[in-house]
């Protein structure tokens, strides 16, 4: 079947390639040589050309008048915003803080009268101090003649009872008993540093003659009497009193 095909169509060639090949080749060779003739004109240098004028060139044209332009129409008048209304719940705003007050100059210092001031106080507490120092001083030297006087006084009252035990111990006991009561009998008594009696002088009497007599010569039977036993305290005047009721030795 395809050789039957084959002889009732015979093998044709295309037509026209090889011209138009040729034809193509042409239109690209005159083109080139287009452009090629095209540059070598454009680069040649140009000639100048020189004009001489024989007349005066014509006056310039008189100057247009200037055209004002028209003002630009009125813009329309824009009624203003009318205000809205606020809501009736409105945000209340934040207080602004106050301003703080501004803090006063502090006024100059006057250094004179500042150092006369510490003077003044440097002086007043050290007049304080030495009043303070005078009155510890003067405590201190009452409580020393305090505790002087207290001893002084225990010593002499120690010195007279040993004077008034002995002499109550030559005193008749049934001349003291006979006495009504406990009534005092006081006696002045005069001593020498050695404790022997000089005068004796009844001060005050019992009301009981007896008893009187009795210590009158009791006081002259015990001289000498006891000497203290601080040398210090010794009295040349001794005021004794005595009672019928108290026992020797109180």
């Amino acid at each position: 079947m395809v050789a039957a095909e084959a002889l009732a169509f015979p093998l044709r060639r295309e037509p026209g390639f090889l011209r138009s090949f040729c034809l193509a080749a042409l239109m690209h060779a005159l083109l080139v040589a287009i452009l090629l003739v095209g540059v070598r004109f454009q680069s040649s240098v140009p000639t100048t050309v020189e004009v001489e004028l024989w007349e005066a060139p014509p006056p310039p044209p008189p100057p247009q008048p200037e055209v004002k332009p028209e003002p630009p129409p009125p813009l329309p008048q824009v009624e203003p915003e009318k205000p809205v209304a606020k809501p009736d719940i409105a945000v209340q705003e934040r207080p602004k803080p106050k301003p703080k007050p501004k803090a006063k100059p502090e006024p100059k210092r006057d250094r004179e009268n500042e150092k006369r001031m510490r003077e003044e106080l440097a002086m007043e507490q050290k007049a304080v101090a030495a009043q303070d120092e005078q009155r510890k001083e003067r405590e201190l030297k009452a409580l020393i003649a305090k505790q002087q006087q207290a001893a002084r006084d225990k010593g002499l009252a120690t010195w007279t009872d040993k004077i008034k035990s002995k002499i109550k111990s030559r005193i008749p006991v049934q001349v003291a008993d006979a006495v009504g009561g406990n009534p005092d009998a006081i006696f002045n008594v005069s001593l020498l540093p050695n404790g022997e009696v000089l005068t004796v002088r009844m001060k005050k009497s019992s009301g009981n003659k007896a008893y009187d007599e009795a210590v009158e010569r009791a006081i002259l039977g015990a001289s000498p009497l006891p000497k203290p036993d601080d040398a210090s305290l010794f009295q040349r005047q001794l005021e004794l009193t005595f009672r019928p009721r108290d026992k020797p030795g109180s």
